[in-house]
């Protein structure tokens, strides 16, 4: 016979008494953000432009109270309208127009020699060997002081202007794409070897892609070098494009021109650094990265 015992009574005498002090409310959690990873007020585009425009404000500042004189600098007022009267004209389009078809012209040739050589060095060791010395060797000429050869090699046409252009764009191409071949993961390498993956296999699907961030690097760099090789190579008897418009200037002591013509070849250059980072998000969108706070 089992014998049931009564729970224990409290104090006041009574089990679970509604008298009982409850519980307090837990405190409401409110989720913490780094400082690092809070939006800044400021647009982003209103921070990007606000460094030129300040180099602006102070150029015109500089210019108004004489410490820039026309001779030696025209202020920006009058460097918009002697752009304003070249485009008018019709001389400043048609200069361009000449300079870009130069540029993708040298820009073309350039990306078949850099990426065609690094990829018999980067893929092959017998490559490697019979091509890569040479090219180390060639990269540290200057390729400016090559143009008098180019031009008694070529004469004083389009091809010693496309040479320029094309040997300067080579280099860094071949040592970008070179380095990100050679930096592929070897681990990479035999997960693909184990899955039965052919040769041509591993280079389709696992070596390019690796070296794609490389190569977008080096045609970042073989466009800055494009337009500063296009300024030297416009020198070797031009008779058209922006280079030939700064050599008039220069002769009649035109510095406003000039500057107009540096200008467009900075917008030019900084159009062109738009266009290789808009591939880059286009083309590496599987290979997240790091992009500031």
């Amino acid at each position: 016979m089992s014998i049931s015992h009564a729970p224990p009574v409290s104090p006041a005498g009574k089990q679970g008494s509604t008298n009982s002090p409850q519980p307090p409310d837990p405190p409401e959690l409110v989720p913490l953000v780094p400082s690092s990873a809070r939006r800044s007020r400021v647009p982003r585009w209103l921070r990007r432009t606000s460094g030129p425009l300040l180099l602006l404000a102070l150029w015109q500042l500089l210019t108004s109270v004489g410490v820039l004189t026309p001779e030696v600098l025209a202020s920006p007022g009058t460097i918009a309208r002697v752009g304003a009267d070249l485009v008018s004209d019709g001389s400043l389009p048609a200069a361009m127009g000449v300079s870009l078809q130069r540029v993708a012209v040298g820009l073309l040739c350039g990306v078949v020699v850099g990426v065609g050589l690094a990829l018999l060095s980067g893929l092959f060791r017998v490559g490697e060997d019979l091509v890569d010395a040479s090219v180390q060797m060639l990269r540290t000429v200057p390729f400016v002081g090559l143009i008098p050869l180019f031009i008694i090699w070529f004469g004083i046409g389009e091809a010693p202007k496309v040479a320029v252009i094309t040997l300067g764009v080579s280099f860094p191409l071949y040592l970008n794409v070179y380095a990100g071949i050679r930096g592929v993961d070897s681990q990479l390498i035999e997960a693909g070897e184990s899955l039965g993956l052919s040769r041509w296999g591993l280079v389709r699907h696992v070596v390019l892609p690796g070296a794609l961030p490389g190569a977008m690097t080096g045609l970042r760099y073989s466009l800055g070098i494009a337009w500063l090789a296009l300024v030297f190579a416009e020198q070797i008897n031009a008779d058209a494009g922006i280079g030939f418009l700064m050599v008039q200037a220069r002769d009649f002591l035109r510095t406003d021109v000039i500057v107009v013509c540096l200008v467009v070849y900075a917008f030019l250059g900084l159009l062109a650094d738009f266009v290789v980072r808009s591939l880059e998000r286009l083309l590496l969108q599987w290979r997240p990265t790091f992009t500031g706070r």
